[in-house]
């Protein structure tokens, strides 16, 4: 009863304090003042913007830091009026964001340049005009410029060339006129700006020659984006030097001459737009690019030279566009037989002969477009699915009845679908979300300013995009229900523009702090897309449909002391009800827990009722999966194993999940299925597959995973998922599989031991981190100090340790092996065993250390050499023999791996982010007679996968 007593006393002591705090302003004099002159200017600030103390008392879209204002977020506000001078003396301020409010109009105040601490400048979307001001140059701090989309004119400042500190500059869209500024003397220069990653400075009126000291070998730029300007003259052959550009557009200016040699140094571009310009001489070789997804030339005045083969040797190529360009010749047959390739468009040429298809093709192909050109005759193989466009060809001028004669397709249309919900009758004003839940939503445009993909058909891609953004938004703990995708379409400057509606969780509206929220997620670049969208920006809409006095109006100091005292008493009541009814709650709550635990009752006929050890894992029942994958339905589908098949369902709150369903035969008993989920919930790690749930109701055993969009690495080294991986991607992958894999054995008590590591067991998220997944066969360590356990031998073959086949003794070192097989499966992109032949062996008989590439110059992909360095390859391939050696105790282990792999990646540049860890110990196994794993007859007997 004392110790009630006091804390009763606390509480009272504290709403005291509370209440005398109110009569002290929390905020800066001189920071309020600035605020106060912005409400003056401005129309439609948030109703909260009362009071005098906007960091004590809180105005929406303000945030303070010790009385300080640090950040000023108010997007899709409908503000209007002009920027204030006074925001000069916000001496602490570090974001700026004002994105979307078209009514913010005039120029920008040369004072702007006294925010010393702002490192966030976004403006994108509104209405501000003039001159870009030279004091923008002076803010050393800026990390983050964006001004696109509004009215701004002149050129572009030259004092932008001192922010040593910028990552990104987006000027695109507006009226800026004159050249592109470098240095010279004590002027600066965009050149100056070495570690910026993204120059978008497209759709403006820039002109004059891109000069050739814009571009450095010490640059780190990512993205060069200057279409839709009036640019003139040459591509200087120094545009070479920057090795790190992948996306480059230079289209749709006045640009001349032939197209340097120099671009095939570009071995991580993969998007190059040079259409619409005004290039002259021969058609480029640009075989060097390897890693092009996306090439369009188009309306230039190349010289006449026959169909060009090395378009052939593109294997990253999904789209090829060539309109109007001379072409001639006919098209050889190869290059539909790329693996990636979606669309080829070569309209307006002079290719004649033979259309051959009749032989093989890639399975991603949607579109052939010929029109107007002077094919004669179209070889076909019965069955093909995708569009062949050959009007105004001699082919279709003699009957022309034919589908490939006709007039093309219309635009494909999509939007997200709802999901298996009871749909309800929205008011004329709301819209139903795809949760079935009627709202107003925050709604704007997504602009992808080169996509590596053209066939907007794949429903798959904007998948992947929602289910992204899910992740981002969760990730950041936005809290919104759903998203919205819909109107796919390709702009006149080739932008992929997609209608996106955000609906707000848990009521009809969101307030202004969700939508400022949202907008610099999305303004700010914080949301990521997956690769394959590239550069994007937002363009958001005001939003109207907040809650009419959601706040309400601030009262009076002395109102506010009487409200407080009041609340204070109400507090002390409350608390003496709790105490006298807390005994009879604590014994209801633990009543309710035992009856809602799904484990309690369970098995009950065979005394096993005890409740498993869950961290994190929730019980589902078997209507509700039902209802998540829409009974299990067939589009839902997405894989199948020896566990049984896989759904992909979607929960309330809009997540993504991956539903394994146990099929009868492969059904454990109830012991077998709790001791699994408890080692599943152990598994808490950025590199493991998360164990979401489980269902073990209605004779049902069901497993719920996150879904991950990217599918597995297989799918992806085959080309089957579309994803491109080059030689540093692939080193990412390898050093995610392997933390994840040395977490289980290093981290997890006690060890666990995988016993099915191979890349259909690695999946990569849409960030392309590697996941490991799919533990049926894992085996916990429940004696570490023996080193072993024994076991009936299982796995899949190809991957299997020889060790563990021949003893029966499993070890975390069989893990290493099969770790092994994976790392050469990301050299070679080959399956371990191939034809009968097993690619361990084959290797280990062609490796000639004495060369540069070992002398496997021949199994490896032809995907990644361009983008990899001799020394880097050589390490790798020598630590996939060290985990591939036939003695258990000659592997490395997996913390060892670890270790090695970020060698290998800091040998490239790259950032490893290491994390620590244990090694772990090695082990050795008794022989005991049986066949070798891979000998020929037992290739033979365990061809076909797994041995369950």
């Amino acid at each position: 009863m004392v110790q009630t007593r006091s804390r009763i006393q606390l509480i009272t002591w504290l709403v005291i304090s509370m209440q005398v705090l109110v009569l002290q302003a929390l905020t800066n004099p001189g920071d309020y003042g600035v605020l106060e002159s912005l409400k003056e200017e401005w129309e439609n600030v948030p109703p909260s913007w009362r009071g005098t103390d906007p960091c004590g008392d809180p105005w929406e879209g303000i945030e303070c830091n010790n009385s300080r204002v640090v950040t000023i977020k108010l997007s899709s506000m409908n503000l209007k009026g002009q920027l204030s001078g006074d925001i000069e003396a916000l001496s602490e301020l570090q974001i700026l964001d004002l994105s979307y409010n078209k009514g913010l109009t005039g120029s920008l105040p040369q004072s702007i340049g006294s925010l010393k601490s702002l490192s966030i400048l976004i403006l994108v979307g509104c209405g501000f005009n003039g001159l870009i001001p030279d004091t923008v140059g002076s803010l050393s701090q800026l990390v983050f410029l964006s001004l696109n989309v509004n009215n701004f004119i002149g050129p572009i400042p030259a004092s932008i060339g001192n922010l040593s500190k910028l990552y990104w500059l987006d000027l695109a869209d507006n009226r800026l006129s004159g050249p592109l500024p470098v240095s010279h003397g004590s002027t600066p220069g965009l050149d100056m700006l070495v570690h910026t990653k993204h120059f978008h400075l497209g759709g403006n009126l820039l002109s004059g020659e891109i000069p050739a000291q814009l571009f450095s070998s010490n640059m780190t730029l990512k993205h060069l984006l200057l279409e839709r300007n009036q640019l003139t003259g040459k591509i200087p052959p120094t545009l070479g030097l920057v090795k790190t550009l992948e996306v480059v557009r230079l289209d749709r200016n006045s640009l001349d001459g032939s197209i340097p040699s120099t671009l095939n140094n570009l071995t991580r571009t993969s998007e190059l737009f040079l259409s619409n310009n005004e290039f002259t001489g021969p058609l480029p070789d640009l075989a060097g690019m390897s890693a092009l997804n996306y090439l369009d030339m188009s309306n230039n005045t190349f010289s006449s030279a026959d169909f060009p083969l090395w378009f052939s040797t593109l294997q990253s190529l999904t789209t090829l566009v060539m309109e109007n360009t001379q072409l001639q010749g006919e098209i050889p047959a190869t290059l539909f037989n790329l693996f990636q390739l979606q669309t080829v468009i070569l309209r307006g040429n002079k290719i004649n002969g033979t259309l051959d298809i009749a032989s093989n093709y890639g399975s991603q192909l949607k579109l052939i477009d010929l029109q107007n050109n002077y094919i004669d005759s179209f070889t076909e193989r019965p069955g093909y699915r995708f569009q062949i466009i050959l009007m105004h060809n001699p082919v279709c001028q003699e009957g022309g009845s034919e589908n490939y004669c006709g007039n093309p397709q219309e635009n494909f249309g999509y939007s997200t679908p709802q999901d298996n919900c009871f749909r309800t009758q929205c008011s004329s004003d709301q819209i139903p979300s795809p949760t079935c839940k009627c709202a107003y939503p925050y709604t704007g445009d997504l602009l992808f300013r080169a996509p590596s993909f053209s066939d907007l058909r794949n429903t798959s891609i904007y998948v992947s995009l929602q289910q992204s953004m899910i992740s981002s938004f969760r990730r950041h703990q936005v809290l919104v229900d759903s998203f919205s995708l819909s109107n796919p379409k390709k702009n006149s400057d080739d932008y992929l523009v997609l209608r996106l509606q955000v609906f707000p969780f848990g009521q009809d509206h969101f307030n202004r702090t969700g939508i400022t929220t949202i907008g610099f997620e999305l303004s700010n670049q914080t949301f990521k897309p997956p690769p394959n969208f590239g550069p994007f920006f937002f363009i958001g809409e005001s939003y109207n449909y907040f809650e009419v006095g959601s706040r309400g109006s601030h009262k009076s100091i002395a109102k506010e002391i009487i409200i407080g005292a009041a609340a204070g008493g109400v507090i002390l009541l409350i608390l003496s009800l709790i105490i006298g009814v807390y005994a009879c709650q604590k014994k209801r709550a633990t009543e309710t827990a035992r009856k809602s635990d799904p484990f309690a009752t369970w098995d009950s006929n065979k005394n096993n009722s005890a409740v498993p050890q869950l961290k994190g894992v929730k019980s589902f029942s078997y209507e509700e999966l039902k209802k998540y994958t829409k009974n299990f339905s067939e589009i839902n589908y997405i894989g199948s194993g020896g566990y049984g098949k896989v759904y992909r369902g979607t929960l309330p709150d809009g997540q993504l999940v991956a539903i394994k369903r146990a099929e009868q035969g492969s059904k454990q008993g109830a012991h077998e299925f709790k001791t699994e989920i408890e080692i599943l919930s152990r598994f808490h790690h950025k590199n493991v597959v998360s164990l979401l749930g489980f269902c073990f109701k209605q004779r049902e055993q069901m497993l719920i995973y996150e879904y991950i969009p990217n599918g597995s690495l297989k799918e992806s080294l085959s080309g089957k998922s579309g994803t491109k991986l080059d030689w540093k991607r692939r080193l990412r992958i390898a050093l995610g599989a392997a933390r994840g894999l040395q977490y289980l054995h290093d981290h997890v008590d006690p060890p666990i031991i995988h016993r099915d590591i191979k890349s259909n067991n690695i999946l990569l998220d849409e960030r392309l981190n590697a996941k490991v997944a799919d533990f049926g066969l894992s085996k916990s360590m429940i004696e570490p100090e023996k080193g072993y356990v024994s076991t009936q031998v299982k796995g899949t073959m190809g991957y299997m340790d020889p060790e563990y086949y021949t003893s029966q003794q499993l070890t975390e070192k069989s893990d290493v092996y099969s770790f092994g097989v994976v790392l050469l499966e990301l050299i070679t992109a080959r399956s371990p065993i191939v034809k009968g032949k097993y690619i361990v062996k084959e290797l280990k008989q062609a490796i000639d250390k004495s060369k540069d590439m070992y002398n496997i110059d021949g199994f490896v992909d032809p995907n990644i050499p361009s983008s990899m360095t001799p020394i880097s390859f050589r390490k790798f391939v020598d630590l996939a023999l060290r985990c591939v050696e036939e003695a258990g105790v000659h592997r490395p282990t997996m913390c060892e791996v670890v270790k090695e792999i970020e060698n290998i990646m800091e040998i490239d540049g790259m950032n490893t982010n290491a994390e620590s860890g244990s090694t772990s110990a090695s082990c050795e196994g008794t022989s005991i007679a049986c066949d070798h794993p891979y000998s020929e007859e037992s290739l033979v007997r365990y061809s076909g996968g797994t041995n369950s």
